[in-house]
């Protein structure tokens, strides 16, 4: 096991793995910007570096600062956490040439996996259904034109390195092909410095389903079961519960058992969470992501099983200890991403929090690193709590959660939790019928 991680994040993220680490008895050090200076997780660090200003790029994003940082602190290993660098191959190459052990997959598979058409093509190699779409990036407007006829429209054209709705835009017809593909393309330049994109079959109401997978070193894998992120604003996900309403038993078994064994035949290495559309009864492959995830927490609650805490064991050489045969999925969780917005307008709330009083009771946790007093910074993403809420089953998870909502008090600063608190009594999400286009359809019926 490892002596000493740098933690290269901040926020909950951080204070979460710091925890994971506290666990294992091993020690840790925090980086943090100068606008970070009194974040709890620099708080409750063993040690902490500060590596530049508030800009992400002077600090977060620095590569060669976390690296000094780690030089200074005399570390074993790095934790990208999530976001940040936490899916840059160089940094990962980078982090292993200098002598530290990257928390996280190989860079070789962060690549593969960072661009949508290798990802989708090693997908479909390894078995795993995909949406029909182009087989790599399109060349030219003429050939765009002519494969979108292929595919059938309505087409999405979608960034090659994107992610997060950026770089993704919908033709419905021939006529709007052109000035899609065209925005598409400023877009994937602008946010990625790659402007490749690809055509996809538009799924009308989708499901978004992901698949938790923990691999090790020794050739074990599991799946820890799927996630229904189907609640989402402008391709950002609010809400995540697992298990999913809307699938069978046999179609859990079914999908998770593909996901571990693509996972396996390419020889992955860490947690991995392998995201799908579902809809009409079928899974279609979109994305990997080589990281630990936002909503990890509600797969934990349903196993019992600590994901960053494993993410961290096999990141030193130990092996899972257990099988598929041994996962034993219990009861339902549900998260709500509480972000410092407003609720209606979601316009950032940067500023001092002047009162909080997190929810409690059996069945509910907070990860946060807010505390009475912190200054939430205007630099960086708005999240600055997971409600993570479990039960028996689903309804009694979604009371629970309605309590802890109306306990949970952030003053200060605005929140999302009103948006939340209208979500949990809307009757098509106590029924578990929704899809990726349901919760903006709500939101505009509500304005």
């Amino acid at each position: 096991m490892f002596r000493k991680v740098l933690i290269a994040n901040r926020g909950e993220i951080a204070l979460r793995i710091q925890r994971a680490c506290r666990d294992l008895g091993v020690a840790t050090v925090a980086v943090h910007s100068t606008a970070d200076t009194d974040s709890m997780h620099v708080r409750l660090a063993d040690e902490s570096v500060c590596i530049g200003p508030p800009a992400s790029r002077d600090s977060y994003l620095n590569k060669a600062a976390l690296l000094t940082a780690a030089s200074i602190a005399d570390v074993d290993a790095i934790h990208p956490g999530l976001g940040f660098l936490s899916e840059n191959a160089g940094f990962a190459a980078m982090v292993e040439e200098h002598g530290f052990t990257f928390i996280g997959p190989t860079p070789e598979h962060i690549a593969m996996m960072g661009d949508k058409i290798t990802a989708k093509r090693a997908a479909k190699e390894a078995g795993v259904p995909v949406v029909p779409g182009t087989d790599g990036p399109v060349q030219s407007d003429g050939e765009a034109i002519r494969l979108a006829h292929e595919i059938g429209f309505p087409v999405l054209i979608k960034a090659a390195g994107g992610g997060g709705g950026k770089g993704m835009q919908l033709a419905q017809r021939p006529e709007e092909l052109e000035r899609a593909l065209s925005m598409a393309k400023r877009e994937a330049q602008a946010n990625f410095g790659n402007d490749a994109v690809y055509l996809e079959r538009y799924l009308y109401r989708p499901r978004h389903i992901e698949v938790q997978i923990l691999a090790d070193n020794h050739g074990n894998v599991v799946h820890l079961g799927e996630r229904d992120c189907s609640l989402q604003r402008r391709y950002q996900k609010v809400v995540e519960e697992a298990p999913s309403p809307a699938l069978t038993p046999e179609q859990r078994a079914s999908i998770g058992e593909i996901a571990a064994n693509a996972v396996r035949r390419i020889g992955y290495r860490g947690v991995g969470t392998m995201e799908f559309l579902y809809t009409g009864g079928e899974f279609f492959f979109i994305e990997m992501n080589t990281r630990i995830q936002v909503e990890h927490p509600i797969t934990e609650a349903i196993t019992g099983i600590d994901l960053v805490r494993e993410q961290i064991r096999v990141a030193a050489g130990e092996p899972l200890g257990y099988s598929q045969s041994d996962i034993r999925f219990s009861g339902h969780a549900i998260e709500c991403r509480v972000n410092a917005e407003h609720a209606r307008t979601f316009v950032p709330s940067p500023g001092r929090v002047t009162g909080y009083h997190p929810p409690g009771g059996i069945g509910v946790r907070i990860d946060s690193h807010l505390y009475d007093g912190c200054m939430v910074p205007p630099h960086y993403d708005s999240m600055v709590s997971k409600l993570i809420v479990h039960g028996r089953d689903r309804d009694m998870c979604r009371q629970r959660l309605q309590r802890a909502l109306g306990e949970y008090v952030i003053a200060g600063i605005e929140t999302n939790l009103d948006l939340h608190r209208r979500i949990v009594t809307a009757p098509d999400f106590a029924a578990g019928d929704y899809d990726i286009h349901w919760l903006e359809r709500w939101m505009a019926e509500q304005d």
